[in-house]
């Protein structure tokens, strides 16, 4: 008889502030009857760990490198990865092979193979039957190697745009051959996938798009006294978030409505220089550092607009969050955005970089409450039907169950057919 199906979750951090859409996607399968255990390869530090959700996931996950420093747990998963010559053979050969260039590289490599054996027998002692990874590098690396090893099936989720950009050095199209599924979470992210792997491998790659709990959002707050003139950013404070281009394009607003006004959620190495490029504006923009999911919840439901100025994004959660709060949002044309916000109809688009473009956004929303207002009810129409945390969740406990299928996005599983 079939052993019953245990999963095991990898991330590089688990839980991070920046990725709860993989805590909501392991809860809405545990409400599902399915047996998930998390696992990241480092702890978060207490900035990820702000309410007792993620403080609760932290308890629960077993972590590979502390584990690998305490006492004999190296050595006896070298122990046993030597007492197993046929299968270590096979995942030395394939670290081997899928090394990338140069000598550094090749050293990361071998410890993500020593990683990959303090997994294997961490997944062989739970019993684990099937290992997903989020995202398609380092994670993924480590996971193919112990999949390869506990002679288990793996799978991922291609992300995107860091799982794109150095696609060689990560070995994507190896992944994808080997890997039970692929979970795209755009239709862009899986053509993607599809430039980079065999034609002989599509077969595998099906949409789950990362989602949100609505209800979380669906909340009311006192009416702004200056209605459209609110905007809310939220996110890790890094180049590539764009906030370089928002300042300027909100200081130019501004000489037509000079009310407006930004909160910046979230926290980064680019910190103190956006806070000196803000200073001029003064309260104007405010900096909150990292909030919780409830707070940043609160925050939404304040805004007016949620603004996204990104260079490079997939398909990012926290446009779905601003939806999912009724609030129109303005975000860059790149990759799977436009799979999520259409312009004019739940929020404006503008190019990537482009200040102009981005000014003359704010000032429309702000020149239009009530549109914006009809843009944020639309939106949430839209993450109700397709970016809803649990059924989502339960579109990837299909493939967990019943492998890739035909449909490029599953449908959703039934609790009663976990039963059977």
């Amino acid at each position: 008889m079939p052993s019953p199906l245990r999963i095991a979750y990898l991330t590089a951090l688990y839980p991070a502030v920046s990725h709860t859409f993989i805590l909501r996607e392991v809860e809405g399968l545990r409400a599902l009857g399915l047996e998930v255990e998390t696992i990241s390869v480092r702890h978060p530090g207490p900035e990820h760990l702000l309410g007792e959700t993620e403080q609760r996931a932290a308890r629960n996950t077993f972590y590979i490198l502390k584990s690998a420093r305490q006492g004999l747990t190296l050595f006896k998963a070298i122990g046993a990865a030597l007492s197993r010559p046929r299968p270590l053979g096979q995942a030395i050969r394939l670290a081997w092979r899928t090394r990338p260039p140069g000598l550094r590289a090749a050293m990361y490599q071998m410890f993500y193979l020593i990683e990959a054996l303090v997994l294997a027998r961490h997944l062989q002692q739970r019993g684990i039957t099937h290992l997903h990874s989020h995202f398609a590098q380092a994670s993924a690396s480590v996971a193919m190697l112990a999949a390869a090893f506990a002679e288990i099936p793996f799978s991922f989720t291609l992300h995107g745009p860091a799982d794109l950009y150095e696609t060689k050095h990560w070995h994507l199209s190896e992944k994808i051959a080997r890997a039970a599924f692929v979970a795209c979470i755009s239709h862009f992210a899986r053509s993607q996938g599809m430039l980079f792997s065999d034609p002989e491998h599509w077969d595998r790659l099906r949409i789950i798009h990362c989602g949100v709990v609505p209800e979380m959002y669906e909340r009311s707050a006192a009416a702004s006294p200056d209605p459209g003139h609110e905007l809310l950013f939220v996110g890790r404070l890094a180049p590539v978030k764009g906030l370089r281009v928002l300042l300027p394009a909100l200081s130019a607003a501004r000489e037509k409505h000079p009310d407006l006004r930004l909160t910046v959620v979230g926290d980064g190495e680019d910190r103190a220089h956006l806070e000196q490029l803000a200073a001029p504006l003064g309260a104007a923009a405010h900096f909150t550092g990292y909030l919780s999911q409830e707070e940043v919840a609160d925050r939404l439901a304040r805004a007016d607009a949620f603004v996204l100025p990104s260079f490079a994004e997939g398909l990012p959660v926290v446009l779905m969050e601003a939806l999912a709060a009724g609030k129109p949002a303005i975000a860059p044309r790149v990759a799977g955005v436009a799979e999520l916000i259409e312009d004019g109809r739940t929020g404006y688009l503008f190019h990537a970089g482009d200040v102009a473009g981005l000014r003359r956004a704010l000032e429309h929303l702000a020149s239009d409450p009530e549109g914006g207002a009809a843009l944020g009810a639309a939106g949430r129409d839209v993450v109700r039907a397709e970016f809803d945390a649990g059924i989502e969740a339960a579109r990837i406990a299909r493939l967990f169950l019943h492998g890739p299928g035909q449909a490029l996005r599953p449908e959703p599983l039934q609790p009663e057919e976990i039963a059977q």
